[in-house]
């Protein structure tokens, strides 16, 4: 409230400004305020049909026209109603600013001058008015009613000098204030700092509208194909650079590892679009925790992308961050390199600039960093002549530019990495997370392309929960595994020998789906003394084996090392590779062994990397550190038993998700420690006692106590005892295993697959049954049969998709006996509809109940009694809340009907409101067992109660009813 000679004049203003908690305003710009509100305007109400030029035309001259007249101390007249167009308010580009004091075309000129702007040089302001007032649940504080306005910054901070006083331009075409303001919708309390960075950041157009438009439409469309932005033409030295890395580029990505070349070896790999979800229903996090949607494995294969839709997908929407997904081995860098290959050749137009940065590279310590610099001096590229003449060029078309952060996961501290961006192309005291803060959040070269590669189990971390698309790299499938191997020898004969071994060993068949793994297993076939060696059982025999290999071929190759020493400092190699792993670095001690580097470079152990100040060594791969960790770990003398347990099988009390690192540390150690070392080559000393390490370990593999574990962690379990190979550990775990297992959540890859079978085959001898919870797991359908089709397996529960894929798989290859026994298997008890996807599928599984026949076939015997599941099924819990449950209830009632076993149905907190109780009135009486039935806070009135008290007499089975109704609570039982 301001007083103007005596007299209280109300205006309710909000200040809307990014990142400012405080502003101070001055003697002048209050003065300029009060003026504002207190001048005397006059207004005449604007024809329906009159253009908006004619709007501004008659405004324009009414304040010509009062310009010159002094001052009134009146107050300022709102302007009368003007019929609706169908068009939303519009903000005159000239010196009145036009403010609707209702949600209505109320319009009130607001005239600005100079003064108005801050003397102190800071951005020039602009008033808007909101649709309509806050509310008090959206602020939490009482906020009076009436006229609401918000001040906005009306150019970017960087736009205006020190010192410089700009008239505020109008705001864009159609600009309202952010709809996230105006509507109560939003959970209480979301209205915070966080919430508000994490909201998607809106490019506004400070210049005038010069016709009119849609508001909404504005904020989501792209700007006309007409309207093509001027660019500055390149130099000749921008061309020349271009050209230079190009070359560059195909000369840097032109091989893979091993020497194979990328256009003759390299086998295209798949890209599946994965999306977020916000956990919803009556259990969720308040804090609307996002996670990545579970695709089923047909859902899988239907969102399959080739390499040329990375940036543009199926929505044809332009996206300007990209993050690629991908477990270790699977390809990621590869991939980049792939990609870094075709712009080099070519493809990629719209880009005129890649640069590429490792993050395993970079210095995340230091404070002395420039955008410029991150672009010419720590990307891959070659020396830039003329730096300042391309870095100006690349600052007039940032769109044209693609930055791309390799091995994204070596940054650390994810959660504070949006904090504290940069916000000048020029400064030079930036840290790398600052710079790329800046341009994740667009303060710094906005409109280029970020390209971010990561693994996903580490952490679905804040910068991965706001970027535009997340793709995930497939692995080999069973063709890439066959087209790989081919490439990979180039003998026919070999190629049949190798492929045949390959299968012949289901579990190293089934680690050939990772890329690498796939890659070691063929140099192992290469590389073995004799055609009847077989291939590795394990993990830890495997890259044992082919690790051994390298550095032996390494060693041969070494002259100086045969000559002057008997073997390789293996030890030190494997105590470097743990003090890495211990800080999550895979970098190498440049104060090493000459001989030693020399050595591990040549086998590929390590590989180098060169930056614009030294050259790094680093530990090639994830499988191969964390071997070597291993071995220092079990054969080190500095290693008490002690630690070796800590890092060998799961631990019940740690509830701290681990990353793929620790998993992978986890198998080596067990592995190395009931290891025994075959003749031939080794990296083991079989002269060092190991034998009280052993015993630690198997006395915690004894104490573990498989049912308290969670689903990710069970999992490790059963990989860590079949490393052991040992039967005795088998028999004990499946001794302990619950009878309701559960992988629910925990994606499943080939080998995870094998292992599970591997180990729950040898049930039946202990006379073992269980159930097992396969939800959300991403199992293949073919691992899915393989699971099913145990004996001691006696019911799971599955994706009804991957379910339906299953049985029209048995279907279609005659297998009867099997597909009855999957359907019979096959559950629903009891049913928890979390995610929207849980109640999807289910029309379609009634369908085949009431048809008894799958979708694409003619009646199945099997079916004749239609689906075992839904005629048991007795409990039902609806739990997709406020946001999904109204949309997808629908869906539900057409299930229901069959559903004539049910006897509890819990659809609390889904706001199904009077309309969904009508519908759900139309089907109670075929619910003849219904014992429960809870629709507390689902917002029914007393129309939707009035249906449903009638419907629920035909309900003779009903016990008790839970119903909260807006204004009190009844609970009959």
């Amino acid at each position: 409230m301001f007083e103007v000679e005596g007299e209280p004049v109300h205006l309710h203003i909000t200040l809307f400004f990014s990142k400012i908690k405080c502003i101070k305003f001055s003697k002048a710009f209050t003065s300029a305020l009060l003026t504002t509100v207190d001048t005397d305007t006059t207004s005449t109400p604007i024809p329906e049909k009159a253009s908006f030029t004619d709007e501004v035309q008659s405004r324009k001259r009414k304040v010509d026209a009062t310009s010159d007249k002094p001052c009134s101390n009146k107050k300022a007249a709102a302007w009368p109603e003007s019929p609706s167009n169908g068009r939303p308010p519009t903000i005159t580009p000239e010196s009145s600013f036009p403010l609707s004091s209702t949600p209505f075309q109320h319009v009130l000129p607001f005239p600005f001058s100079p003064t108005l702007l801050p003397p102190s040089g800071g951005s020039p302001l602009q008033f808007i008015q909101t649709i309509g007032p806050y509310t008090a649940p959206l602020i939490g504080t009482v906020v009076p009613t009436g006229t609401t306005y918000v001040i906005v910054s009306a150019v970017s901070p960087q736009c205006v000098s020190p010192g410089t006083q700009i008239i505020p331009l109008s705001p864009a075409n159609g600009t309202v204030a952010p709809k996230e303001l105006t509507f109560s919708e939003l959970p209480v309390g979301s209205f915070s700092d966080s919430a508000c960075q994490g909201l998607p950041p809106v490019s506004v157009d400070t210049l005038s509208p010069t016709k009119e438009g849609n508001a909404q439409k504005n904020y989501d469309s792209t700007p006309p194909k007409n309207e093509r932005k001027i660019r500055p033409e390149a130099t000749e030295c921008v061309k020349e650079y271009i050209r230079h890395i190009k070359s560059y580029m195909r000369d840097a990505c032109c091989s893979m590892r091993g020497g194979m070349g990328m256009e003759s070896h390299y086998v295209d790999m798949h890209l599946v679009q994965r999306k977020l979800l916000i956990k919803s229903g009556k259990n969720a996090n308040k804090c609307l925790e996002k996670e990545l949607v579970v695709l089923s494995d047909s859902e899988r294969k239907k969102a399959k992308l080739d390499r040329s839709q990375l940036f543009h997908n199926s929505d044809s929407k332009i996206k300007q961050s990209v993050a690629l997904l991908g477990k270790a081995g699977v390809g990621k860098s590869t991939f980049i390199q792939r990609l870094c290959l075709d712009w080099a050749s070519g493809s990629l137009p719209q880009f005129q600039f890649v640069f590429m940065l490792n993050c395993k590279i970079l210095d995340l310590t230091q404070s002395n960093y420039s955008l410029k610099g991150l672009l010419f001096d720590l990307s891959v590229s070659p020396r830039c002549k003329d730096s300042d003449s391309v870095f100006k060029h690349i600052l007039s078309c940032p769109d044209e530019v693609l930055i791309i952060f390799d091995s994204f996961d070596h940054i650390k501290d994810f959660e504070g990495l949006l904090q504290s961006p940069a916000k000048s192309h020029t400064n030079t005291k930036y840290t790398i997370k600052q710079l790329f803060s800046g341009l994740f959040q667009k303060e710094i070269l906005s409109g280029c392309t970020l390209l971010i590669a990561t693994r996903p189990k580490d952490v679905l971390n804040q910068v991965l929960r706001k970027m535009d698309s997340l793709m995930e790299l497939c692995g080999f499938s069973p063709e890439d595994i066959e087209l790989y191997t081919s490439k990979y020898f180039g003998n026919a004969s070999l190629q049949e020998s190798a492929l045949r071994q390959i299968k012949n060993h289901r579990y190293i068949y089934s680690l050939c789906s990772n890329p690498l793994l796939c890659w070691t297993t063929c140099f192992l076939l290469e590389h073995q003394d004799s055609c009847n060696d077989d291939l590795p059982s394990t993990l830890t025999d495997l890259y044992q084996r082919a690790t051994s290999k390298h550095l032996q071929l390494a060693s041969l190759e070494n002259s100086s090392l045969c000559k002057n020493r008997k073997q390789l400092d293996i030890p030190q190699l494997c105590k470097m590779a743990w003090e890495g792993l211990e800080n999550h670095d895979t970098r190498v001690n440049p104060a090493s062994s000459t001989e030693l580097l020399d050595c591990a470079l040549k086998s590929g152990i390590l590989a180098s990397y060169k930056t614009s100040e030294r050259q790094e060594n680093h530990f090639v791969d994830l499988f191969t550190q964390n071997l070597l960790s291993a071995v220092h770990l079990v054969q080190s003398k500095q290693v008490n038993e002690k630690m070796v347990v800590a890092n060998s099988v799961v631990h019940q009390k740690k509830r701290k998700v681990q990353g793929e690192s620790q998993d992978v540390l986890h198998r080596f150690v067990t592995g190395l420690v009931f290891w025994k070392a075959p003749d031939g080559v080794s990296i083991l000393d079989s002269s060092v006692n190991i034998k009280a390490k052993r015993k630690a370990v198997e006395t915690h593999l004894e104490s573990m106590k498989p049912n308290d574990l969670v689903p990710a962690r069970l999992l490790e379990l059963f990989h860590c005892v079949y490393e052991t190979s040992s039967a005795k550990f088998a028999k004990l775990l499946l001794k302990n295993l619950p009878d309701n297992l559960s992988f629910y959540g925990t994606q499943l890859c080939p080998s995870d697959v094998y292992v599970i079978c591997h180990l729950l085959q040898h049930a039946s001898a202990l006379k073992r049954t269980f159930s097992i919870n396969l939800q959300d797991t991403c199992i293949p359908i073919c691992g899915l049969k393989e699971l099913v089709g145990l004996k001691c397996i006696k019911s799971f529960w599955a994706h009804t998709a991957d379910t339906i894929g299953l049985w029209e798989d048995l279907h279609q290859s005659n297998d009867e006996l099997n597909l009855k026994s999957a359907i019979e298997k096959f559950t629903l008890h009891p049913f928890k509809a979390t995610q929207g996807y849980h109640i999807e599928s289910l029309p379609v599984l009634v369908q085949i109940h009431r048809e008894k026949k799958l979708p694409m076939s003619e009646f199945v015997s099997a079916l004749d009694e239609g689906v075992p599941a839904l005629r048991h099924l007795q409990r039902l819990e609806f739990e997709l809340g406020v946001q999904n449950g109204p949309e997808l209830f629908p869906k539900l009632i057409d299930v229901l009907p069959s559903l004539q076993s049910l006897q509890h149905l819990d659809l609390e907190k889904n706001q199904i409101g009077d309309s969904g109780a009508e519908k759900l009135a139309g089907v109670l009486h075929f619910l003849e067992c219904l014992k429960l039935l809870n629709l507390s806070q689902n917002l029914i009135g007393d129309a939707g109660v009035e249906k449903l008290a009638k419907a629920l007499a035909s309900v003779p089975s009903l016990q008790s009813l839970r119903y909260r109704h807006p204004r009190k609570y009844i609970y009959h039982h």
